[in-house]
C-alpha cells in the first residue's frame, strides 16, 4: 500500500499541530507554591492597579486578590485558550480543578 507524499505532510502537520496545543503548565514564582487564577483579565487589571497605587488601596487590591482568585497548584498542566502581553486565558487540563478556565499572569505560563 503506497501513501502519497502529500497524505504524509497532511498527516504529519495535523499530529504536530495536536502536540503543539498540549505541554503548558503553570509556573509559580519566587516563593510561591501556587498561581493564582482570575476569573477573567478585566478583573486581573483591576487588581494589579489597586496593589500598584499602594496604601490602602493596594491593601484591597490584595484583599481582592484573595477573594476573587483560585489558588492553583504549581505545575498544573493547562491548554491556552488565547494569550496576550499581559498573560493567557487558560483551561485547567488535570488535578482537583480540571475544566477550571481563567486568566493566568503572563510570568506563570509555561
Amino acid at each position: 500500500m503506497r501513501f502519497s507524499t502529500m497524505r504524509v505532510t497532511v498527516v504529519a502537520a495535523v499530529a504536530a499541530m495536536m502536540l503543539a496545543g498540549c505541554g503548558h503548565k503553570l509556573r509559580a514564582t519566587g516563593n510561591d507554591s501556587t498561581i493564582a487564577l482570575y476569573p477573567d483579565e478585566d478583573t486581573y487589571k483591576k487588581i494589579a492597579q489597586m496593589k500598584s497605587e499602594g496604601g490602602v488601596a493596594g491593601m484591597l487590591g490584595g484583599l481582592g486578590q484573595n477573594l476573587a482568585t483560585k489558588q492553583i497548584d504549581n505545575n498544573t498542566p493547562v491548554r491556552i485558550i488565547s494569550s496576550d502581553d499581559l498573560g493567557a486565558q487558560v483551561e485547567i487540563t488535570d488535578g482537583v480543578a480540571k475544566g477550571t478556565k481563567g486568566f493566568v499572569a503572563k510570568a506563570n505560563v509555561d
